[in-house]
Formats: C-alpha cells, sequence, structure tokens
C-alpha cells in the first residue's frame, strides 16, 4: 500500500477492525450467512427469478452491477446494468471461481486469509488473474446436496457487492418459507 492511498478515507473502510469495527464483518457472521442462506432445490426458473430479484434491487439503488447466476458450470443468468463495464465481467469470474475452488463466499475466503496475517494473493499460491477473493460471489448451496453454484456480482465496493448478495438472497429464500 502506498503512503498515498492511505489517506483515501473509502480505503480505510475495507481495511478492516481497526478503524471501523461495524463495518467488517466477523468470520463467524459470514459463516453463520452460508449455513443459513440455504435452498431445498435450484433451478433455471429459480436462477431466472433470483437474477430478476437482484436486478430489481440494483435499478432501484442505481448501482452500476453486472449480474451473474452459474450452475454446474452452466451460466443460468446474465444482466449488465448502466455502470457497469466489460472488466465487471472478468471479476465475476474470478470471484466465481472462488466460490467454486473453496466452496464459501469469495468475501470469507479473503477473510480467512486476512485473519491468519497474510492475503488470499500472497499465500493461495494461485494466480491473480484467474481468482479473486473479493467479495461479491456467495455459494449456491443446495440442502442434502452441497454447493451446487455461485451468484455473483461486481459494480460496488468488495463489502458492498457481498452484502447486496446476501441481502438478495435472504429475501429470495424468506419468500418460500
Amino acid at each position: 500500500m502506498t503512503h498515498k492511498s492511505s489517506h483515501n478515507p473509502s480505503h480505510h473502510q475495507e481495511l478492516g477492525p481497526k478503524f471501523q469495527p461495524e463495518l467488517t464483518p466477523s468470520l463467524e457472521e459470514l459463516e453463520t450467512q452460508e449455513r443459513r442462506l440455504v435452498f431445498r432445490q435450484f433451478s433455471h426458473d429459480d436462477a431466472w427469478a433470483l437474477g430478476s430479484l437482484l436486478v430489481e434491487l440494483a435499478r432501484e439503488r442505481q448501482a452500476p452491477l453486472a449480474i451473474d447466476i452459474h450452475r454446474a458450470g452452466q451460466q443460468l443468468f446474465h444482466a449488465a446494468l448502466p455502470g457497469s463495464t466489460p472488466d465487471n465481467d472478468a471479476w465475476i469470474a474470478r470471484k466465481r471461481r472462488v466460490v467454486e475452488r473453496y466452496g464459501s463466499a469469495s468475501y470469507l475466503v479473503g477473510a480467512r486469509f486476512r485473519a491468519k496475517g497474510t492475503t488470499f494473493e500472497e499465500s493461495s499460491r494461485l494466480d491473480p488473474d484467474t481468482y479473486a477473493a473479493h467479495g461479491g460471489s456467495f455459494p449456491i448451496t443446495v440442502e442434502g446436496v452441497g454447493v451446487i453454484g455461485a451468484v455473483t456480482v461486481s459494480g460496488l465496493p468488495q463489502l458492498q457487492d457481498h452484502r447486496f448478495v446476501v441481502e438478495a438472497l435472504e429475501e429470495f429464500l424468506n419468500k418460500d418459507r
């Protein structure tokens, strides 16, 4: 980190507990989200409905997001909203690969490395052009089956990307219960 970037107030929000504890969820909170946000099943129609909900929420907030849902290696949903760029699609692919490899949310994977005093980029031994443990990709987990895919967004700061997906999943899953 350069000296200059340390004076950027928006950068401090992503640094962690030392600066603004309420902004950085604990590992326990992140793991609880994964245990709670589980589907009974996940069909093509579910992907369309969840993707449509994500688009609706993003439009309400005028969020410049790209949104992607993959299941078993197949893209079931993709949308690029105004303000998103092809770079967001590249971030989506990199974050989704982390979920597929680790079976956990991309933000949680990065947080686990940070909790050990290192970073994903330094310690995972994975190509950072292929994998990004930045927030925004969340596993699609089916009861009794496990992780079958990922829902991913890109376009906001990483913690906001993560929280956006979690909020949409909570709303989507609570409709059925």
